[in-house]
């Protein structure tokens, strides 16, 4: 997680930094819904490497978005929701999905 120091002036910035790549965006989207396992988000986000998700999901969980469930079970069962300062980013995704549609309507 980024000290306040680290983190840009401007909060624009800051908010770009922490959910400005497409697949953290997408990947926010789905846990949006509901708590995701790493194979089921890999499948529904196409186009999306191994290695982007696993190190898109490490940043979000260090910067406290998401959290990593891992359950006692053979096999092992790891799951991915949003915390509640992840949850806290809705209305901008909201927003967005609103905006994306006026556009593609406005076409």
């Amino acid at each position: 997680m980024m000290t306040k120091e680290e983190m840009p002036a401007c909060p624009v910035a800051t908010t770009v930094q922490l959910i400005g790549s497409k697949w953290k965006l997408l990947i926010m989207r789905n846990l949006l819904e509901r708590p995701w396992r790493f194979n089921e988000l890999k499948k529904n986000l196409e186009g999306v490497s191994q290695k982007v998700l696993t190190d898109s999901l490490r940043s979000m969980e260090e910067d406290g978005l998401v959290i990593r469930t891992v359950y006692a079970e053979v096999p092992p069962r790891v799951e991915y929701a949003l915390t509640e300062l992840g949850q806290s980013l809705q209305p901008i995704l909201d927003a967005m999905k609103n905006w994306g549609e006026a556009y593609k309507a406005s076409l």
